[in-house]
């Protein structure tokens, strides 16, 4: 991929993106959080925690190489994408609980994401292969993450009838660079690519699936209902790979610890899709006793 592209061009194009999201939200979508504060708390133990912790064991258990190792911890420090409102209202879950944790994951994940990254890097990269995330690059990363959603934010309660104009053509950008940044970072390493998706995509799969289980079982163990589960499900098991791959690509500066997230993409729209027919045929919503929080 060409440099001025990886230094100019995909940073710019994901803050469009980023203020894509941010046109979606409100300050009420982060007051909102103190009316379901237990569903929410457990929708970031099971990003920060659980998921991280999964990524590691499947990076010890399939021996994943460090660059690809690092790239799949990055991919399970990132925020959910805003696809997962779409897929929240497709199979009816709870919109305002998921745009609310698309909120709070947008802010937590600009502290949160250098930290695990840091870990990552230190703990899986030999001397010969070391690449560092110092605090220039933790700022970048705040930066890509933060500013952007809030430009967002500001247009929207600024210009109501802008953002309305706004949102579709971004929607449709959001999708189109998704899948031109997978194809240039496959093209980059075409030379490599099957060896990557042969050591990095069963991996990778098994951490979609565990994404979208544990978002949806483990709230509904400690009693959430479903529509907020679901919600939860789908926030915690469609990643932004985008933001993941755009890191990785230029700040990290390595196509291959764009890898994972890019081989994620291609499993994660199905994956979802299939999980959620699944609880619509196995366990129908309007049947369920529901609980409240």
């Amino acid at each position: 991929m060409d440099s001025g592209m990886i230094t100019i061009i995909l940073p710019l194009a994901l803050a469009i993106i980023m203020i894509g999201l941010g046109l979606e939200l409100t300050p009420n979508d982060f007051k909102r959080v103190s009316k379901h504060p237990k569903a929410v708390l457990i929708a970031l133990f099971c990003q920060l925690f659980l998921l991280v912790g999964i990524a590691y064991l499947l990076c010890k258990l399939f021996a994943l190489p460090p660059l690809l190792a690092v790239g799949l911890m990055l991919l399970a420090a990132s925020p959910g994408g805003s696809t997962a409102n779409l897929f929240s209202y497709l199979f009816k879950g709870d919109l305002a609980l998921n745009i609310s944790l698309t909120a709070i994951n947008s802010v937590v994940a600009a502290f949160t994401l250098p930290l695990i990254m840091n870990f990552a890097i230190y703990h899986f990269m030999n001397e010969g292969q070391q690449i560092s995330l110092q605090f220039s690059k933790i700022m970048q990363v705040f930066g890509i993450i933060l500013i952007p959603v809030a430009i967002g934010m500001l247009i929207r309660h600024f210009a109501p009838h802008f953002t309305e104009k706004l949102n579709k053509p971004l929607r449709i950008f959001s999708v189109l660079f998704l899948v031109l940044i997978i194809v240039g970072a496959i093209l980059k390493e075409r030379a490599h690519i099957m060896e990557y998706f042969a050591q990095v995509g069963m991996a990778t799969a098994i951490f979609c699936i565990c994404s979208l289980l544990v978002g949806y079982c483990v709230p509904r163990f400690f009693g959430i209902n479903s529509a907020q589960a679901r919600a939860c499900a789908f926030e915690i098991g469609i990643h932004n790979s985008t933001l993941a791959m755009t890191i990785a690509l230029t700040v990290m500066a390595s196509s291959t610890v764009a890898m994972p997230a890019a081989v994620y993409s291609i499993f994660m729209y199905i994956f979802a899709a299939l999980f959620g027919l699944m609880l619509n045929r196995y366990m129908p919503f309007p049947l369920e006793a529901q609980h409240s929080d």
